[in-house]
This record gives C-alpha cells, sequence and structure tokens, in this order.
C-alpha cells in the first residue's frame, strides 16, 4: 500500500525564506562598515574611536534595559543594537560631548525602537532618530566640527569630555564642512577629497569610497536592496545636473552633490532600512526617489546645507503608504469596494 511521504503545510506568508537570520545579516552590515569607522577613527582620532564606542556601547546598554522593563528577553544578541550604535556614532561629529553621545542613544533605542516595539516593528530609522532629537536638542553641538590636529591620536579636545549638562567649550574649530562652505560660501571641495575622504564633517562622512564599497559587499550578499540606493543618488545627481547646467555659477554639480555631506552613508546604509522601506522593488525605487527630491530641495533651497537625515526619516513615513499605493489589485474586485 502506497504511503504519503510528503506533507502539505497550509501557512501563512512568508512562503520563500532567503537563508539568512537576522544574526547573520546584521553582522554582515557590521563587516560593510567596519572600514568606514576605522577610517573614521583615521582621519579624526580618538575623539572619532570615543563617540563611536560611546554610541555603541550606550545603544547596546539601553537595547539591554529596554527589554528588561518591558519583561522582554534581551535581544542584544541579534546585533541590531550594535548596527544602530554604529550608524549613529557615525553621523555623529567627533568631539561632540560624550554625555550628549548617551542622550541621543536613549532617543534612538527608546523612541526609535521600542516605542513601537522593538525590532521589526520601528517606522523610522533609529539611529537617525537619534541624531534628529541631538540636532533639536543641541544645534550648536551637532554643528561645531572641533580642529583635528596631528596629535588626535594622543590627545582629545575639551569637548568630548565635558560634564553632563553643559555648554562644551571647544580648543578650536575648524573650516566649514563642504556643503557649508558650497552653500553660505560658494566654494567647492574637490572631487577627489571628497571621495577619499580627506575632508571635514561628521565621523562617517568622509570616505564616499570606503562606503561604496560596504554597499556593494552587503548587494552581492542579497543583504541589502540596491535599487534604493541607486534610485536615491541617480535622482541626485539628475535633479543637481540639470540645476547645474542651467546655472552653473549657482548650482554644485552632481558628482560634489553625491559624494558630499551623509548622501552616501545615508542612501547605502540608512534609507535600506529593511523595516522602515518598501517591501516591493517598484515601492523601493520610488521611494528612492521621493528621498533623492528632498535631499536636493532641502540643501538647495532650505535654510540648513544639509537634508539627508530628513528626507531619509520623511521616506520613511511615506514607506507604509508607497506599498499601499502601488498594491496590485485584486482579481475580481473594484477600486474603492471591499471583496
Amino acid at each position: 500500500m502506497m504511503k504519503w511521504t510528503k506533507v502539505l503545510e497550509i501557512r501563512s506568508s512568508p512562503h520563500i525564506a532567503s537563508g539568512h537570520s537576522v544574526d547573520t545579516i546584521m553582522f554582515n552590515v557590521v563587516l560593510a562598515l567596519l572600514p568606514v569607522a576605522a577610517f573614521a577613527v583615521y582621519q579624526f582620532g580618538l575623539a572619532a574611536l570615543l563617540t563611536i564606542g560611546t554610541a555603541v556601547a550606550a545603544c547596546v546598554a539601553f537595547e539591554h534595559m529596554f527589554c528588561r522593563l518591558s519583561g522582554q528577553a534581551t535581544s542584544v544578541g541579534d546585533g541590531s543594537a550594535v548596527i544602530t550604535g554604529l550608524l549613529y556614532g557615525l553621523t555623529l561629529p567627533p568631539g561632540l560631548a560624550l554625555w550628549m553621545v548617551v542622550v541621543g542613544a536613549f532617543a534612538a533605542m527608546g523612541l526609535g525602537k521600542f516605542l513601537f516595539g522593538g525590532l521589526g516593528y520601528n517606522p523610522f530609522n533609529p539611529a537617525l532618530v537619534g541624531r534628529a532629537i541631538l540636532q533639536a536638542a543641541f544645534p550648536v553641538a551637532m554643528t561645531a566640527w572641533p580642529d583635528m590636529p596631528a596629535n588626535r591620536f594622543v590627545s582629545l579636545p575639551s569637548s568630548t569630555l565635558a560634564l553632563p549638562f553643559t555648554q562644551p567649550a571647544y580648543d578650536a574649530v575648524s573650516a566649514a564642512t563642504p556643503l557649508s562652505a558650497w552653500k553660505f560660501e560658494g566654494v567647492l571641495t574637490s572631487s577627489r577629497d571628497l571621495f577619499l575622504g580627506t575632508v571635514g564633517g561628521s565621523a562617517g562622512e568622509t570616505c564616499a569610497l570606503l562606503i561604496v564599497l560596504g554597499g556593494i559587499y552587503l548587494a552581492i550578499r542579497g543583504m541589502m536592496n540596491w535599487r534604493i540606493p541607486v534610485a536615491v543618488l541617480l535622482t541626485v545627481a539628475v535633479i543637481s545636473g540639470m540645476l547645474h547646467l542651467a546655472d552653473p555659477g549657482r548650482y554644485a554639480g552632481p558628482v560634489f552633490m553625491m559624494m558630499s555631506g551623509g548622501l552616501m552613508l545615508g542612501a547605502v546604509f540608512m534609507a535600506t532600512d529593511m523595516v522602515a522601506s518598501p517591501m516591493t522593488h517598484l515601492g523601493s525605487v520610488i521611494y528612492g526617489v521621493l528621498i533623492g527630491l528632498l535631499v536636493v530641495v532641502i540643501r538647495v533651497w532650505g535654510g540648513m546645507p544639509e537634508g539627508v537625515m530628513y528626507a531619509i526619516l520623511l521616506g520613511n513615513a511615506a514607506s507604509p503608504h508607497i506599498d499601499n499605493w502601488i498594491q496590485p489589485k485584486v482579481y475580481g474586485s473594484q477600486k474603492g469596494r471591499l471583496e
């Protein structure tokens, strides 16, 4: 008598799995970010090392604390808190007071992640939530770029170790970032310096080359939706290129706009947040175009030289609506009527 050897399983989606666990994906993202973090330490010295290290340690500690307070098993082992800490630390200016770094980490994990239910439920990128809180609360400190002398590997800016809830004092302030110099002084930084990272700015806003290589690594491993950064960067390139052709003296060219500021880091590692970005391929492209458009609008016509953070957060807010707008109509149903 024949016996059935296969069992029919009826269950909810997803029905196809990539084979990558959360731990594996997070580990590979850390690998892709480590060269960027290492270059930041080389460029800015101990100040960057302490800023990034404090950001990671604080995010991991707050993750564990919020898990315990909510009665959940700690999720520190999945690596998501480390990713948030790394990204958050890379968005901060070297020399930022460490107590401010801790405040932003608390906001990133508490408001950006656990307020919405933890990993897999956050509608916004937690690292950018933490930075946005700091930008609103401490605008002077977030736009002060301390001068990094030759002895940056053995000394620290006085602002780094400022006492909690005090105004940091800066020993010296470096020149404006490339975006600030362009927007307020009309000075363009060379593309070579932007590509190799020999410029001032936040810790992760320097070497575009290492960021691109990290993104390529994740795309090849199938751990990043490459459509999002490509759509973001192409949109910025096309719009800024059109503006530059119309008035070269007023508008910067596409190469400068793509490689300056936090666009590379944001497009490759933050806009691609798997939870806060659309699930469909078409939705990802629309999402990327929206972010790229907002970046150019804020940079060119806004009051601030940079707009990547706000552009991505607004894109995160639109992400679920994009998926709903382009959702295919069920066969046999009518628009505006549930079947």
